[in-house]
């Protein structure tokens, strides 16, 4: 019986021995960090270094965050910050005491920092490590910071659109009035044709052996053909003889006097 046990012992060995090597050595899990690879810092303003992270853990009170720094030219990094268990530990770099503030928040996987009054020694290299146990194998993200001028700052990418879009917009209104211009000078000009209303005009009586002008038969307007007329004057004659007198007998004829401009 032990015999038989032993041989099956040796066989279970040969035939998932690899597969035991190969479990034994599997990677443990590990948090993932993300920074911006570069930043641009406006010379004496407040600058935010953003770092946030992923973990298959949860995010315990035994996570902790440290930043390092390395200037520029520099051969080595130091660690000038460092967050655990709720509380900061700003380091003992002159450069940056009472500058660097957290502005992270670990329950939302953010490590983030903020910087006051930033300088031009501030060029360099910044590094942002995360641990949460039991996720401790991390690649640190790491920002290449530039501090520099106002002028010297790159544009957004929001703001370049923004740009375009009110362009095109005040492009647009500028053509839109252009067009409207260009209608309002080809408008045709309305010249005087001797009209002054459109009241009803009573018929002129027509001469005898004459055909009335259709042209002007029923209206003050002159025809078509005939030179522009100025307005029309209806003349009443009193024929009583009275000269003092203004008022005209109903039962007299009214005769009425078209002047008409040759």
């Amino acid at each position: 019986m032990e015999i038989k046990l032993l041989i099956s012992a040796n066989v279970f060995v040969l035939l998932f021995g690899s597969h035991l090597h190969f479990l034994g050595t599997f990677p443990v899990t590990a948090v993932e960090v993300y920074t911006p690879s570069e930043l641009f810092i406006e010379n004496g303003t407040v600058g935010i270094l953003k770092c946030t992270f992923t973990s298959k853990e949860v995010v315990s009170s035994d996570a902790a965050v440290s930043w390092t720094f390395l200037p520029v030219g520099g051969e080595r990094a130091a660690t000038f910050f460092y967050f655990s268990k709720g509380k900061s530990y700003p380091g003992d770099m002159p450069q940056f005491k009472g500058r660097v503030m957290w502005a992270g928040d670990l329950n939302k996987k953010d490590a983030s920092i903020k910087v006051t009054k930033m300088q031009f020694t501030d060029n360099g290299t910044y590094a942002c490590d995360v641990k949460n146990p039991p996720d401790i194998v991390v690649t640190p993200g790491s920002i290449q910071l530039h501090v520099v001028l106002k002028d010297a700052l790159p544009q957004s990418n929001a703001g370049v659109i923004a740009g375009a879009v009110i362009g095109a917009i005040l492009g647009l209104t500028l053509i839109i009035f252009v067009f409207y211009l260009i209608l309002r000078t080809r408008e045709p000009k309305h010249e005087y044709e001797g009209c002054t209303s459109t009241e009803s005009v009573i018929s002129q009586p027509t001469r005898p052996g004459k055909k009335a002008d259709s042209s002007t038969k029923g209206s003050r307007c002159s025809s078509p053909t005939a030179p522009v007329q100025g307005p029309v004057i209806y003349a009443q004659l009193d024929h009583s003889g009275n000269r003092t007198s203004n008022v005209l007998p109903k039962n007299e004829p009214v005769v009425y006097a078209d002047i008409r401009k040759n």
